[in-house]
């Protein structure tokens, strides 16, 4: 039984794991905090086939400098002089344009695709305990131009298989009948699902604990043993773990440990903001994107998680509070009925998404060694994408053909 040793235990490598184990392989996941403390774990759990638009796309740049100068704007760039953000930025700006993106979408589609059957399937192997919900995500706006956009966009999304609903204002209400709403329309994406991120985290790591899947928890990579084109083991701060195929999903983590190997990865973390209210009494059904906003919401049951924002900012965990507040007042623009009050400061949760310059994730082999595989730079869809990049790791370990073309994820592209 061959010998798979994971770095990372965020929302990647449990999925990683656990289509691993399903292929009898022996697994063991090296985290270095306990998987309550990563990007995947305060996340909107959305499973959306809707985003099949890159990150990077037209007018991104345009908006991002716009905006980055305004304390409570969705998008930042902190200015600091530094190479691997320049190189970053510089391919993000080549691959935001019309004819890039409509190259990747359908490569982007297929991959979300595949993840949105496999969570069904997930969550009748290993229960619903994390409150997974197929009722589709809306699409909020607030003016009519942009309402008009995302109409066509809606276009686009059926030409590739999607179920969509072109909605006005008193449609929309019709869905939201607790909380007023401030809105010209909405396009609900039918196949979109939402889950808790947290819940399925824990009960996916519960699940593998089970089925023998061993877990190094708190646990630092330091270096790494080579031997002629493969890595033999990973070297931590506990310790020296052995290992025949080594899988890398370290999130926003990727080039630092990628360098260890003396690879480079082109990746920025972008951090996101959410917070969590316990108990609305009036809350909304559905989840949804508002579009003007920049944010998004997530209803399970009584409890509401809002969320939003992309900072890039480098590794850090400094928290501006500023950054919450424009989400808070964008929820309260779309859902004047809703009663929310704003988060306080010290209950804000943050994460680092790893963003790759054209906003798809990188998924394959290393050239130069043959028993490492990439599987990072999911952005702001590492729980959308999880399920498709578990099951083609596994493909690709197992040498076998994948179930999508792999080609637009190539690792070393940049």
């Amino acid at each position: 039984m061959k010998n798979i040793t994971i770095i990372g235990g965020g929302i990647i490598g449990l999925n990683c794991a656990y289509y691993l184990q399903k292929e009898g392989y022996a697994v063991t996941v090296i985290e270095r905090g306990d998987i309550t403390n990563g990007c995947s774990f305060g996340n909107m759990g959305y499973f959306s086939p809707s985003h099949f638009i890159p990150l990077a796309s037209p007018g991104i740049i345009a908006e991002g400098l716009r905006y980055m100068l305004r304390s409570s704007s969705s998008f930042y760039i902190k200015p600091r002089l530094s190479l691997p953000l320049m190189q970053w930025a510089y391919h993000f700006w080549k691959n935001s344009n019309a004819s890039t993106v409509a190259k990747h979408a359908p490569h982007l589609n297929n991959i979300l695709q595949l993840s949105r059957h496999l969570i069904n399937d997930i969550r009748d192997e290993i229960g619903n305990s994390f409150l997974m919900e197929e009722k589709g995500c809306l699409l909020m706006c607030r003016e009519e131009k942009t309402l008009d956009h995302e109409f066509h966009l809606a276009d686009d999304a059926e030409k590739l298989g999607l179920k969509v609903e072109r909605l006005n204002k008193e449609q929309v209400q019709v869905l939201e009948p607790d909380v007023e709403l401030n809105v010209s329309g909405a396009v609900l994406f039918r196949d979109d699902c939402h889950i808790n991120p947290e819940k399925f985290m824990v009960a996916l790591k519960n699940y593998l604990g089970n089925k023998g899947v061993q877990f190094q928890l708190n646990t630092t990579v330091t270096c790494f043993e080579k031997k002629n084109d493969k890595i033999s083991a990973v070297v931590t701060n506990k310790g020296k773990f052995e290992c025949e195929e080594l899988v890398i999903a370290t999130g926003s983590w990727l080039p630092a440990v990628a360098k260890m190997m003396g690879v480079k990865l082109l990746l920025q973390p972008g951090k996101g903001y959410s917070y969590t209210y316990d108990h609305v009494e009036k809350n909304i059904r559905y989840p949804a994107i508002l579009i003007e906003g920049r944010c998004a919401m997530t209803p399970w049951g009584q409890q509401l998680r809002i969320g939003g924002t992309m900072e890039i900012s480098g590794i850090n965990e400094t928290i501006l509070p500023k950054r919450m507040k424009g989400i808070y007042d964008s929820v309260k623009d779309f859902y004047p009925g809703l009663k929310i009050d704003l988060p306080p400061a010290d209950k804000i949760w943050h994460g680092l998404r790893p963003v790759t310059p054209d906003g798809l994730p990188y998924i394959g082999r290393l050239k130069n060694f043959k028993n490492v595989v990439i599987a990072g730079g999911h952005a702001m869809m590492g729980v959308s994408l999880a399920p498709g990049t578990g099951k083609l790791v596994t493909e690709i370990i197992g040498r076998k053909n994948t179930t999508i073309d792999m080609s637009a994820f190539r690792v070393e592209r940049f």
